[in-house]
Order: structure tokens, then C-alpha cells, then sequence
């Protein structure tokens, strides 16, 4: 088996491969050093998408059918650099820009955030956050106006990256069954293969949570609206684990309620959140110090902190791991993991490392250093 970590950067997609999780290769930079914020890939086809944009570059889907060898983008918002080289038509020739074709959302999207396959469909999150379906892989989209169109749009509110649909979580065994995370709105969960959505963020004993000042903390019966990453148990499709702007949370009935789980951890903020492949107990998190301390490891000594009980305990592993003057941030879409046994653990890093574990987040190593800073990892298995 060869394991790919697909990379996402703000210079691009990398593509960082071992067949042993011992030597690893790192290739790259692919999309032609467009900020990449996530990446998939399907292990049946080997085919790899990679999301991102931004103001200059506008909203698109990458996609390679070769294991990244070539490329070819899906272009859904044009960005700024359309209209400035249109405008110069020197600087047009240097750089070898050439018109393309109107795309079909410009003006309506700024960059896309997330993907997701369920229901036979791929999908796309953007910003501000808006979903998008594709039914031939990638190659041309259409909007999701049912999430659009539902009665709390009007009322979600930006986090501090934006308004951003960021995760999109599929259960294999019910594909009608999808969950949205967006920032700053919360969860959003569909049963009918998104004709329509729930919105999900109601906490399991508002009672005892009292009130926190902080305007991402749980307030009027909610968990905070800030979710950074959820990610669904494998086998079980009620048990759903989110890491929060404001704490840990569980959920065991598909989000219509959550638990605090983050009783235990050094601190309440982070960004991303990891499940084992075949135990629904086991998952690890990585807290950072919070918004006004600088959002990196307490203390500065990097640690990922596991619960094998579902979050009634935490533990932190930090052999590996820089425990001295470690300022990096691990951001929401950077953690993955492989379905090895025992399972491996990876993370990539704002400072352009990825580290990985093999032994189920026990033990770190560096496999991969001095790339531009890490968006997103995850990992494709063929």
C-alpha cells in the first residue's frame, strides 16, 4: 500500500508519500502555487482534488486523475488577477496569461474551504459560506440553494477568517446523510441528501454551563457558533466529535446535542479534532494557548493530547515533539490519519512541518520540513 498525504499550502498542493510510513518523498508544489486550504483524494480511481483561492487567484477545484502528475482546474469565481491582466496586456504576455472562459459564481465567492463525497456527489464549501455540489467529478458545480436559503442564513455571523463552510462530514453507510460545520454559524446536518437542513448546536445541559464572556463561549442554550473541525466515528453514524473556537465537544445522537468533553485539555481553544479508524473512543486533539496568547502550544511545548474514552480523559503525548520555544499552529484542516494497525496520526504545521505517528499518537517524527505554511493534510491510501 502507498500512503499520500495530500498537502495543502499557501503555495500550493504536495503531495508527501511513504510505502513503509518509515521514508517519505515529498512532490510538489502542484496547482500552480494556488493557496490550497483542503485536498482529497479517492483511493478506488487514485483521483486527487484540491481546493482553495483567494482574492487574487478566486475560487476552484483542482482535480488529477494521474496521482498528481498533471492538473486541470475547475475555475468557479474569477478573482482580481483576471481583470488586472485584462487591463495590461504586456504583463498579460510576461506571465502568459490568457482569457478564460466566465465563471459561473464571480462575485458571489471568494474561495473555497472544504470537500466532501457523499450521495454520490462531490461537494465544495466556500466563502462566505455557500455549498456546492458536483455530479462528474469535479468538473462543473452547482450551488446548494436549500442551505442558502435556510432561515437562520440571514443571521450567521463571520468568524475571524470570514464566513467559511470549512467542514463536510458524509456518513458511507446512509449517503443522505450529511453534517456542515461553517464558521461562525455552527453545525448543519441533512437527512435527505441536502433538500433540507437542521441546524444542530444545542447543548446537553445548558443549565449547568452558566455564561462565559467570551463571544465564541456556549451561550442561550448553544455550544459557541465558532466550530473549527468535526469529524464523524467510523461505524457509528450518531457519534460525532467537534473541536469548538470554545472547548471540545461530543456529540452521540448525530449533533442534536452536545457534551463538553474538555475537562482535562490545558485550554479550551484549537482547531483541529481526529477519531480513530475502527475505535470510536479513541481521538486526539492538539490545544493552542487561545486568541489573545498567540494560538500555540501552552507553554510552548508542542504536545497532541488522546482520549482513549470518548474525552472523559486526556492524555498528552509529546515524545517527538519540540518541548522547548514551539510557537507553530496546527490549523483546522491539518490533522489526518490512516486506517494502519496501529492507526497513524499525522499533522502539518503554520512553519512548514508535517509529523506523523504510527503508533496511534505515542511517539512524533518530522517527515516532512521547510514547506510553506500548512493549510490542510490528508491522507489518501492505494
Amino acid at each position: 500500500m502507498v500512503r499520500t498525504l495530500l498537502v495543502g499550502t499557501t503555495k500550493g498542493a504536495f503531495l508527501v508519500s511513504s510505502e513503509d510510513r518509515t521514508s517519505w518523498t515529498v512532490d510538489g508544489p502542484h496547482c500552480d502555487l494556488w493557496p490550497i486550504n483542503h485536498a482529497i483524494g479517492d483511493p478506488a480511481t487514485g483521483m486527487i482534488w484540491a481546493a482553495g483561492g483567494g482574492d487574487w487567484q478566486g475560487a476552484g477545484v483542482w482535480r488529477s486523475e494521474d496521482m498528481g502528475a498533471t492538473w486541470t482546474l475547475a475555475q468557479l469565481a474569477h478573482g482580481q488577477s483576471e481583470e488586472f491582466f485584462a487591463s495590461d496586456p504586456d504583463t498579460a504576455e510576461m506571465f502568459g496569461w490568457k482569457p478564460s472562459e466566465p465563471a459561473p459564481f464571480t462575485g458571489e465567492i471568494s474561495a473555497l474551504w472544504s470537500l466532501g463525497q457523499a450521495n454520490g456527489k462531490l461537494y465544495a464549501g466556500a466563502k462566505p459560506a455557500t455549498l456546492f455540489a458536483s455530479d462528474d467529478r469535479g468538473e462543473t458545480w452547482e450551488n446548494i440553494d436549500s442551505l442558502a436559503d435556510h432561515p437562520s442564513s440571514k443571521d450567521w455571523q463571520p468568524g475571524a477568517a470570514g464566513l467559511v463552510l470549512h467542514t463536510i462530514v458524509a456518513d458511507p453507510a446512509d449517503p443522505a446523510k450529511i453534517w456542515l460545520a461553517i464558521s461562525a454559524a455552527g453545525v448543519f446536518a441533512t437527512e435527505d441528501g441536502g433538500a433540507t437542513w437542521e441546524r444542530r448546536n444545542r447543548l446537553s445541559n445548558a443549565e449547568a454551563c452558566g455564561h462565559h464572556p467570551h463571544p465564541a463561549a456556549p451561550r442561550d442554550g448553544n455550544t459557541g457558533f465558532c466550530v473549527h473541525n468535526m469529524m464523524r466515528a467510523a461505524g457509528n453514524s450518531d457519534l460525532l466529535y467537534q473541536q469548538n473556537h470554545h472547548g471540545v465537544w461530543k456529540s452521540t445522537d448525530g449533533g442534536r446535542s452536545w457534551d463538553d468533553i474538555t475537562k482535562g485539555l490545558p485550554s479550551t481553544f484549537g482547531f483541529p479534532i481526529r477519531v480513530h479508524p475502527r475505535d470510536p473512543e479513541t481521538i486526539w486533539t492538539l490545544p493552542l494557548n487561545g486568541d489573545g496568547d498567540g494560538r500555540y502550544p501552552p507553554d510552548a511545548a508542542a504536545a497532541v493530547w488522546k482520549s482513549c474514552d470518548g474525552g472523559n480523559s486526556w492524555q498528552a503525548k509529546r515524545a517527538g515533539l519540540p518541548q522547548e520555544s514551539c510557537f507553530f499552529t496546527v490549523l483546522r484542516q491539518a490533522m489526518a490519519g490512516d486506517t494502519g494497525d496501529p492507526a497513524g496520526v499525522y499533522f502539518g504545521t503554520n512553519t512548514g512541518s508535517v509529523f506523523a505517528s504510527i503508533d496511534e499518537g505515542e511517539s512524533w517524527s518530522e517527515i516532512a520540513r521547510h514547506l510553506p505554511t500548512v493549510l490542510c493534510v490528508e491522507m489518501l491510501e492505494t
